[in-house]
């Protein structure tokens, strides 16, 4: 079984590309954090994702650097020739999930602290309009 499930932060805008045969795919990297502290402060490991095809479009119009996102996916690693000659191997999630955590006009965070209901989409109603 090869199953990755993980929550994070983004440490970059997501970037989106295309293969030669005009396939979507995204590549974005998630800060997530360790369960323990060390030296009084909390460590991340930084895992690097791909996605693929809608998901890959979504991500990239939706995502940006802070974002919290959740991913599902499978491990993978590949190998190839760099342009010195040495050899080089990668690890990366090849996401099948990617869930949005942030609300779409945070940045990066949980709630929208700016308005106290945390509805920033509300207008003020005059008193005046109101029935009673």
């Amino acid at each position: 079984m090869n199953k990755v499930i993980l929550i994070g932060n983004l440490t970059k805008d997501p970037e989106l590309s295309t293969t030669n045969s005009g396939i979507n795919y995204c590549r974005f990297s998630l800060a997530v954090p360790k369960r323990f502290v060390s030296g009084g402060e909390r460590e991340a490991e930084f895992i690097n994702i791909v996605v693929w095809r809608t998901q890959a479009d979504n991500c990239h119009k939706y995502l940006k650097k802070g974002s919290k996102a959740g991913v599902v996916g499978s491990l993978q690693t590949r190998s190839y020739d760099a342009q010195d000659g040495t050899k080089r191997y990668v690890t990366e999630v090849v996401a099948d999930e990617v869930e949005f955590l942030s609300s779409k006009n945070s940045d990066g965070a949980s709630s929208n602290a700016s308005t106290p209901s945390g509805n920033s989409d509300l207008e003020p109603i005059e008193d005046d309009s109101l029935p009673f």
